[in-house]
């Protein structure tokens, strides 16, 4: 049977019932990480800072080797319920959405669909790991590396709750500094990355991936558990050895360090050069970035890193080098450094 017959077949109710679920797990999402953000936004107005969040295992006195594995478990204990979230919208996406409806939406004009890509992103509020199986679902239907990048990068930096305590904790230049260059990475970054990327391969060629929901309802979850499977298993090795690299990272190039003497005249570079593989749970950079100022870091290295921090690391990239290319991860990684120095060095 062709692709375009099966399809002709599901009912209408079917697609309905798949808008209204995705609709029903971007809700629940938006909840979720309100309700926590408004709680965290609370305790730093009432404290004037925001203290890391405390290990679930306290990694600080164990061996050297042990520390990145520990690290790793307790990032993912942090992340995990968002991380669940983004497989589930990335699924519902796959096999619920018809693929006429995603290539409508995100491929239009490119500054239309750049806006549509970033506008998408930041009610997300996931962090670069949680928001990667929602990029490479979207992306595998569309093939549209701009504004599906956009939109992996306004998650992060577009948080409305980060960028809120950013502009409470921080000073008036420092916080719009960070607005502004986040606005610039996912508006601006994202499609130079892409036209990069479409210049070294030419014209891409959409995924129609029509194997979406079938009739009935043991069709219809059928259908949403064979892609969550799928998208777990394409992403989640890739982000979970992401993260335990990122810590090896850390393990020998401490964040913290950086705001020393030896390291202060190069420390903009440094810290963006640092924090682009970062792995870094949502809000973690704020306190990050309040050390290295306490530590007696320039003003313009907080900025490095409450820009690269938060926007890719690592995890997010190795997804986005094999649901794209190579080319795009690492024009991405790049702009956001050079964005994040830029940012760095204006302050």
């Amino acid at each position: 049977m062709s692709t375009n017959s099966s399809r002709a077949k599901t009912p209408t109710s079917t697609w309905v019932a798949g808008v209204l679920v995705l609709l029903g797990l971007v809700g629940a999402l938006v909840t979720y990480k309100a309700s926590g953000s408004l709680a965290t936004i609370a305790k730093a107005q009432a404290a004037h800072t925001l203290k890391p969040r405390a290990e679930a295992v306290a990694s600080t006195e164990l061996p050297a080797l042990a520390r990145p594995f520990v690290r790793t478990f307790n990032y993912l204990a942090i992340v995990w319920p968002a991380l669940v979230f983004g497989v589930l919208i990335g699924a519902a996406v796959r096999a619920l959405i018809p693929s006429a409806w995603v290539g409508k939406l995100f491929g239009a004009s490119r500054v239309r669909s750049q806006l549509v890509g970033g506008l998408a992103g930041a009610p997300l509020m996931l962090c670069s790991c949680c928001v990667a199986p929602v990029f490479a679902a979207i992306h595998e239907r569309t093939k549209q590396a701009g504004p599906t990048g956009a939109l992996l990068l306004a998650s992060p930096s577009l948080n409305p709750a980060a960028l809120a305590l950013t502009f409470l904790l921080f000073t008036p230049q420092l916080a719009t500094a960070r607005l502004v260059m986040a606005a610039l990475l996912v508006f601006g970054v994202s499609a130079l990355a892409a036209r990069y990327v479409e210049e070294g391969a030419g014209e891409p060629t959409p995924c129609p991936l029509e194997l979406s929901a079938r009739p009935g309802a043991a069709g219809f979850l059928a259908s949403f558990g064979h892609e969550a499977w799928q998208l777990a298993k394409t992403t989640l090795p890739m982000i979970v050895g992401g993260v335990l690299l990122s810590a090896l990272l850390v393990s020998v190039v401490p964040l913290e360090r950086l705001g020393e003497p030896p390291f202060r005249v190069a420390s903009i570079f440094l810290v963006a050069l640092v924090s682009v593989p970062l792995a870094l749970p949502t809000f973690a950079e704020i306190p990050l970035a309040l050390g290295l100022l306490a530590a007696g870091a320039p003003a313009g290295a907080a900025v490095a890193l409450l820009v690269a921090g938060p926007a890719i690391n690592l995890p997010s990239l190795l997804t986005i080098s094999r649901m794209t290319t190579p080319r795009y991860a690492v024009a991405l990684a790049a702009g956001t450094f050079l964005v994040a120095v830029a940012g760095g060095l204006l302050v």
